[in-house]
C-alpha cells in the first residue's frame, strides 16, 4: 500500500473504503465481462454476427485491460481482490452480460452488449463524480476507462439502429485512452 497516496485521498474528503468498494466492485465487472464477452463473442455467427464480431472483441480486450488497469489502483490504496473467483464474481458492480436464452438473435445479443456498457458508464461517471478535483490519479484511472466505455456503448448502440455515434472502430491499438495505465 502507498501510505501517503491513501493519506492524501482521506485528507481530501474521499471514504476510501467506499472508493475501493466501488474500484473493487468495478474490477469485477470488467473481468466478468471479459469472461462473458468470450462466449458473446463466439455466439456471433451467421450474416449479422460475423460483422459485430470484431467490436465484441475489442470491447472485450478493451475490458480485461480495464481489470489490468484498476488492480494496481485498489492496491495502492490499501484494497485487495476477493480471494475466491465466485466471490469477485457475485460483487460485480454490473449484471452478468449472460447469453440470451436465444443465441441466434443477434439483437438480444446486442442488447446484452450494450446493457452492460450502459452499467459500465454510470459506474465510471459516479466515480468520475467522486474523486474529481480530490483523487487526481483514480479520476484520471476512471475518466480513461470511461472514454473507452461511451465507445462501447456507442458501437453497439448503432447496431441496434438508435443512430450514429460519430465514433469508428478501432484499427490496431486497442484502449487507447487506458494504455498509459497498463505500463
Amino acid at each position: 500500500m502507498a501510505k501517503v497516496t491513501r493519506e492524501m485521498v482521506e485528507n481530501a474528503g474521499i471514504n476510501v473504503d467506499e472508493l475501493l468498494r466501488l474500484l473493487v466492485n468495478n474490477a469485477a465487472a470488467e473481468l466478468t465481462t471479459f469472461y462473458y464477452y468470450t462466449i458473446l463473442r463466439v455466439n456471433l455467427i451467421g450474416l449479422f454476427g460475423e460483422g459485430i464480431k470484431e467490436i465484441a472483441e475489442t470491447a472485450r480486450i478493451e475490458d480485461r485491460n480495464h481489470f489490468e488497469a484498476l488492480v494496481p489502483r485498489i492496491y495502492e490504496l490499501g484494497g485487495s481482490l476477493p480471494k475466491n473467483m465466485k466471490d469477485f464474481h457475485d460483487i460485480s458492480g454490473c449484471p452478468p452480460a449472460y447469453l440470451p436464452e436465444d443465441i441466434t438473435d443477434v439483437n438480444k445479443l446486442l442488447n446484452v452488449l450494450v446493457e452492460a456498457e450502459r452499467c459500465a458508464v454510470r459506474q465510471y461517471t459516479n466515480i468520475c463524480n467522486i474523486t474529481y478535483g480530490k483523487d487526481h490519479r483514480t479520476y484520471d484511472l476512471a475518466l480513461a476507462i470511461l472514454n473507452e466505455e461511451i465507445q462501447h456503448e456507442s458501437w453497439f448502440s448503432e447496431f441496434l439502429g438508435e443512430g450514429p455515434s460519430g465514433h469508428f472502430l478501432r484499427r490496431g491499438n486497442t484502449s487507447p485512452f487506458v494504455s498509459k495505465f497498463l505500463e
